[in-house]
């Protein structure tokens, strides 16, 4: 990674029980061990309720005021009433990456089913890339394996790289 900016990353746990000390965060820590691994300097982590305006307002400082370069959420994304954490986020970002977020469910469906149940949803605020992760472990692990290949791709992207998307190596016949 010698010779290629360093990113900075926010980790962003939403979960009442975990916000309360009635549970442990288990996905949290794999998310920033999984960044720090790839060179990712992950400088904020924090856990929040399922409450629109805490996940709101802890996105917009980490955006705004920080800013950081990559923000993940982990938690909340499901279809119980309290998973309010892809519309927190919908409502604060600029843009939408739907690629990301198809292809994280797409992947998390080779492990189970319900992963066709996860609303994570992914976009841009500013010069942030915000991506919602499901708030299991091992649905966080294969969402950080689908992303972490193209993010940094995506972050030069997000800061005004304008040099041309190409796969190496890849030959279209036209």
């Amino acid at each position: 990674m010698e010779g290629q900016p360093v990113y900075t990353a926010g980790v962003l746990t939403v979960s009442d029980s975990v916000a309360r000390g009635a549970a442990s965060d288990e996905s949290g820590p794999v998310i920033r061990r999984m960044l720090g691994r790839h060179g990712y300097n992950v400088l904020l982590y924090k856990t929040v309720p399922d409450e629109v305006q805490d996940v709101r307002d802890i996105l917009i400082k980490w955006t705004d005021i920080t800013p950081l370069d990559i923000i993940v959420t982990t938690g909340g994304t499901g279809l119980s009433p309290r998973d309010i954490t892809p519309e927190a986020t919908k409502s604060i970002i600029e843009r939408t990456v739907p690629g990301i977020a198809e292809t994280i469910r797409i992947k998390g469906l080779d492990a189970t089913p319900r992963a066709m149940l996860s609303r994570g949803i992914a976009g841009v605020r500013g010069e942030t890339l915000i991506i919602n992760l499901p708030g299991s472990p091992s649905a966080v692990a294969s969402g950080m394996e689908v992303l972490l290949p193209v993010l940094r791709h995506a972050l030069d992207k997000i800061k005004g790289d304008t040099t041309p998307c190409r796969q190496d190596g890849l030959k279209l016949e036209i």
